[in-house]
């Protein structure tokens, strides 16, 4: 496996860290602050031709191999600037199950960050468990009525747009009912309140109630009741660190972290060095899976668990080097604690891993 870089791949990377060498301190910045610029962000980095590489030309992608998503990702942490928007998830759930319709309405604002968007998927009964939600549709004439409440919704305060899971059907079993609206998040029915996090954050995370909220009948995502596959393939798709630049990011602290460190490394350092470095090499690994056309499934909960696993060895050894001392330190030591439960738990990784991979049964 030859990991170097192709001239054309080369000369992408020299031109994005020329890019980021001009750019990247005007959007350096932490807590609320890092949150306030995302979209501003997002718009810089299309508008350079450094976000949606891999996606489709015809909805503002540029079709490149999956390669250049990684290569933003390691220049993007190389030089300390914020990482890529995640939205990789999102285009991926409306591009795999959207009509052709849906796909040319909401796509190209979507890649090109003109338009926001936000995932209405958990809720405060229905967290790991995401096929027992209570949010209800219900269909009214050319429109779906929307009444529920939604949890740890990223950039919900500033969101345009809102793929939301709601039931359509209690007759038949909870992963058959659910169905998958495009919802407009600037209406009356739709209201959203911020959730501070231990680490200080007021404005990732938000709650939504959707009190009569309305979408209309053609922004159905799908047929009716097919919601659940819509949503394995987006927390699938989240799943997976080839598509995040965590990697990159791990690394790069654990040598913020040794250059700290006078004498020999405290145990919990050592340990993260060896966790980032073999993520680093799974995510390699996933890549060229991917370049030769592999798709993975429920394979998307094992690189969930290497993803959690490392951050919180990760945090663990920024507690260790700097104790409560350092306040970045210590924020990446609080935030590693929610990677065992944002994107599915771990304990349910593990029962992903054992029924569909390893073919387990309960007895």
């Amino acid at each position: 496996m030859d990991f170097r870089d192709s001239p054309d791949e080369a000369a992408f990377r020299q031109r994005l860290r020329n890019w980021l060498a001009d750019n990247a301190a005007a959007f350096t910045a932490s807590g609320d602050d890092y949150w306030a610029k995302q979209g501003e962000w997002h718009q810089a980095l299309y508008q350079a031709g450094f976000f949606g590489t891999s996606w489709p030309k015809e909805y503002g992608g540029q079709d490149l191999p999956p390669v250049y998503d990684v290569i933003v990702d390691e220049e993007l942490a190389r030089a300390g600037a914020p990482p890529r928007p995640s939205l990789g998830y999102l285009v991926v759930g409306l591009g795999h199950h959207g009509s052709e319709e849906l796909q040319q309405r909401f796509l190209p604002g979507m890649i090109n960050g003109t338009e926001r968007w936000c995932q209405g998927f958990s809720e405060p009964g229905a967290g790991s468990d995401l096929a027992s939600l209570t949010t209800t549709a219900t269909r009214e004439g050319d429109h779906w009525v929307i009444n529920g409440h939604k949890i740890w919704t990223s950039y919900s305060d500033v969101a345009d747009w809102c793929l939301v899971l709601a039931r359509t059907d209690k007759n038949v079993p909870k992963h058959k009912g659910i169905s998958a609206f495009i919802v407009d998040m600037h209406q009356p029915g739709v209201q959203q309140r911020p959730l501070k996090m231990i680490n200080g954050v007021t404005t990732e995370f938000g709650q939504v109630t959707f009190d009569g909220a309305v979408a209309p009948a053609d922004q159905m995502v799908g047929e009716p009741g097919e919601g659940w596959k819509l949503a394995m393939t987006v927390v699938s798709h989240e799943r997976e660190p080839s598509t995040l630049g965590y990697s990159a990011r791990y690394g790069k602290l654990v040598r913020q972290m040794a250059d700290r460190v006078e004498g020999r490394p405290p145990e919990e350092l050592v340990w993260a060095a060896v966790e980032a470095e073999m993520l680093r090499l799974h995510v390699r690994r996933r890549l060229s899976e991917q370049l030769d056309g592999i798709q993975h499934g429920p394979q998307g909960s094992l690189d969930k668990l290497l993803m959690t696993w490392t951050e919180q060895s990760v945090g663990h050894a920024a507690l260790a080097v700097s104790g409560t001392r350092d306040p970045e330190m210590l924020a990446a030591y609080l935030y590693s604690r929610a990677q065992s439960v944002m994107g599915g738990t771990s304990q349910i990784q593990k029962n992903i891993i054992a029924g569909r991979i390893l073919g387990l049964t309960m007895r």
